[in-house]
């Protein structure tokens, strides 16, 4: 389907849907920022998701990225809603994927203000898979112009890219709010090292199956180096941690920038074959 077919019901409904739940996210993000009177999400479940709970949390600038994933999320809503993009088979395959992230983005931030660290795990863990499906949806599905792909691709590669930083980090501050583990322990620096490398196979393994997509590796990466930044000049100093994440957002830079020119490569080998 490339968008000339006649729009239906299902399409009106998916779009309003999209829509209501990204007014859903940004009322959560706005109840989760403290602004509405609520306790801020660094600040709950005992402050187990500040900076310094354990050597992988990022620095609190790190988290400014989600002003710009909240926008393109706005931008999708909006786009989606387009007469030109309302039959597209892209945004028919999307729409209530879109809508479960947002959905479970809101639910995240409700169950971290009611103290429910193990919980939000799963809720976390929920929002990746959601997002790892996205992710395969726009893989197989071409965006219609420039605009789908930086509104469309870049956003949900942002969103996953920062996404699989967090769950790290969340699952790391439950484990160690539940007595497993230590934040500034002596093995707490081995522990970090192991989270980030699983952290960084998984920039590696977005990196080809995504094609070198620069979108998930920005902000992977952006995550990775405020968690450098505040193990190095934050509350929680670690030597350990701090190097491993500079070194685990280096290699996963430059593994999605040779995926990305090997690809190139390769198209222009089969244009000259």
């Amino acid at each position: 389907m490339t968008g000339t077919d006649s729009p239906t019901t299902a399409d009106r409904v998916r779009q309003i849907a999209v829509a209501v739940s990204a007014v859903l996210a940004i009322i959560g993000s706005y109840i989760g920022s403290g602004a509405a009177g609520g306790t801020q999400v660094q600040n709950a479940a005992n402050g187990a998701l500040s900076a310094s709970s354990t050597p992988i949390a990022p620095d609190g600038p790190a988290f400014s990225i989600w002003s710009v994933i909240y926008l393109g999320l706005v931008a999708y809503a909006v786009w989606q809603f387009l007469p030109s993009q309302t039959t597209r088979e892209r945004h028919r395959r999307l729409g209530y994927w879109v809508v479960a992230s947002l959905l479970l983005n809101a639910a995240w931030i409700l169950v971290v203000q009611a103290g429910f660290l193990i919980l939000s795990v799963f809720v976390i863990i929920a929002l990746l898979g959601v997002l790892a499906r996205i992710f395969v949806i726009v893989l197989r599905t071409k965006p219609s112009s420039v605009v789908d792909a930086i509104i469309t691709d870049g956003t949900m590669g942002l969103y996953l890219g920062w996404v699989c930083v967090a769950t790290a980090a969340n699952i790391t501050a439950a484990l160690v709010g539940s007595g497993i583990g230590s934040a500034d322990g002596p093995a707490a620096g081995v522990w970090a090292i192991i989270v980030l490398a699983v952290a960084g196979a998984v920039g590696i393994l977005l990196a080809v199956v995504g094609r070198g997509r620069i979108a998930p590796m920005l902000s992977l990466c952006w995550g990775l180096a405020w968690v450098a930044v505040g193990r190095f000049t934050g509350e929680l100093l670690s030597t350990e941690a701090g190097i491993a994440a500079l070194i685990v957002a280096v290699v996963v830079a430059v593994v999605t920038v040779v995926v990305r020119v090997s690809r190139g490569r390769d198209r222009a080998a089969l244009v000259g074959a």
